[in-house]
């Protein structure tokens, strides 16, 4: 798409969407490509619902006028981290919606899809805002002790 700037690399890919709703589900087919690409499609419903959860609050509660937002797609060792860049300073909160609520459940959800999850500052110079990221497992979970 013209509206979508992307890098490359071997195990990473580097994307810039526009603010609106209509990325979340551009950036959600971009991932599941990547993933067949890297041969990972096992994580593709798991990292399709975190990326939608991060990518969905950037959109609405990341908004700075004139910026991008920017995804990340990183292949690790056994599995996969996605991030999502903003320009906002505003930080996500967890918080367990109230029974009934039709919203809030983004962040439990990546918490339980994910290996683990944070929030940091970009860590670029010069770089405002923040970076929300997840991290999957890709293949055979190891036994609990």
């Amino acid at each position: 798409m013209n509206d979508v700037a992307s890098r490359s690399y071997d195990d990473a890919v580097v994307l810039r969407w526009p603010q609106g709703p209509r990325s979340v589900p551009m950036a959600r087919r971009r991932l599941l490509g990547v993933l067949e690409e890297w041969g990972l499609t096992e994580a593709a419903e798991a990292a399709a619902l975190v990326l939608s959860e991060l990518l969905t609050n950037a959109v609405r509660h990341g908004r700075v006028r004139g910026r991008q937002i920017e995804t990340r797609f990183v292949r690790l060792p056994g599995g996969l981290r996605i991030e999502v860049h903003d320009a906002s300073e505003r930080r996500p909160l967890m918080a367990l919606p109230q029974d009934g609520a039709e919203g809030g459940w983004g962040l439990p959800l990546v918490e339980v899809l994910s290996v683990r999850w944070g929030v940091c500052d970009r860590p670029a110079p010069g770089a405002v805002g923040k970076l929300v990221w997840a991290e999957l497992a890709v293949g055979p979970r190891p036994r609990a002790l």
